[in-house]
């Protein structure tokens, strides 16, 4: 369960041991970040045959949770639907061209409200960066939007519109999509922002980081094991690419990543964490050595075009340079790598 809704749990666990007789429920107090962290690893260690995971979308597919059912319960919140129609016809003209996106658990009311917003002269766009479903998107995964007209079949999105609270999901889009402006509508405190982010400190930063990793003569792996944060395959096909260069690397498994704990280990000077991809983004600035992403060690290694070349191919399409790609658990993303991946693997020329 997400922290937000823990307070429910021993309530819904009386249920089920009073309506369900012979039934044992354990109630899991890890954090639950999002939807990547489905901790069914736990769960068979626990000896329990199910394992029942709130408000999250099914990032994690049922079909390959190790050795135990998994069952998805979605949260469908109810807002003020008629306030927020009224605030978006209030700050936005008819016929713009509005990118409607949000969290899961608003989604139904992205669809509900489209069609009268439709109605009243917007054109309304529900991307979708697959397979998560339409207009979800995540801190990590967000689609990438057209930002100019491309004939008739494709419009230049004049705005995003996100429906949550915070920013965290949020800046996934923005950073996806760096020209176009970025709104958000608080369906708690009914107010409607103008969101902005500093895209020129995110890139240089990591531009800085990627620097100092070309120089580094050892390298660390962390591979995440919050819930299902960490891929080994994904790890497998870094350690692929190193062993090509000849580079020495240590393997870790955290479940949190502290500076602290990685400062201990001063002879690793560039580390690599397959976990959370903002971790790197947001907190790479406050760990001693270069902290990178998958994509950005692939950057590194000669395994993926950087952002600050022309035409980063990415898991929603082309993106123009000095796009930083947001697209994780896309289909195509590095959080979904597959053995067969790690086999067919293929270089591309590194950056310099």
């Amino acid at each position: 369960m997400p922290e937000g809704l823990l307070l429910f749990a021993t309530t819904i666990s009386d249920i089920l041991t009073a309506f369900c007789p012979g039934t044992e429920t354990l109630i899991m107090g890890d954090v639950t970040y999002g939807a990547c962290c489905v901790d069914d690893f736990t769960a068979r260690a626990l000896g329990c045959d199910l394992l029942v995971h709130y408000a999250h979308s099914c990032l994690i597919p049922v079909n390959v949770t190790g050795g135990i059912k998994t069952l998805y319960v979605f949260v469908d919140i109810q807002i003020d639907v008629e306030h927020l129609l009224a605030t978006i016809e209030r700050n936005f003209r008819a016929g713009s061209t509005i990118a409607m996106v949000g969290t899961i658990q608003f989604n139904a009311t992205l669809h509900g409200t489209a069609p009268q917003l439709r109605a009243a002269g917007y054109n309304v766009l529900i991307p979708q960066i697959t397979p998560l479903s339409k207009g979800e998107i995540l801190g990590c995964t967000s689609p990438h939007l057209p930002n100019k007209d491309n004939g008739e079949s494709e419009k230049k999105v004049d705005c995003i519109l996100y429906l949550g609270d915070g920013r965290f999901h949020l800046e996934s889009a923005m950073i996806h999509n760096p020209s176009i402006p970025a709104y958000r509508y608080d369906p708690y405190s009914r107010r409607l922002t103008h969101e902005i982010y500093d895209h020129g400190t995110l890139l240089a930063d990591r531009g800085k980081a990627l620097q100092q990793a070309r120089k580094a003569k050892k390298w660390g792996l962390i591979l995440g094991s919050l819930g299902r944060q960490g891929n080994p395959h994904t790890l497998q096909l870094i350690e692929a690419h190193l062993r090509d260069r000849g580079i020495p690397f240590i393997n870790l498994l955290l479940s949190e990543i502290f500076p602290g704990k990685l400062s201990m280990m001063e002879e690793v000077e560039c580390w690599v964490q397959v976990a959370c991809p903002r971790l790197s983004i947001d907190w790479g600035y406050a760990f001693p050595r270069p902290l990178l992403t998958p994509y950005e060690a692939l950057v590194v290694l000669g395994g993926r075009e950087s952002w600050e070349g022309k035409g980063v191919k990415g898991g929603s399409g082309e993106l123009e340079a000095g796009t930083y790609p947001m697209d994780y658990y896309s289909k195509e993303g590095l959080g979904r790598v597959k053995a067969e991946d790690v086999v067919g693997r293929k270089s591309c020329k590194a950056a310099s």
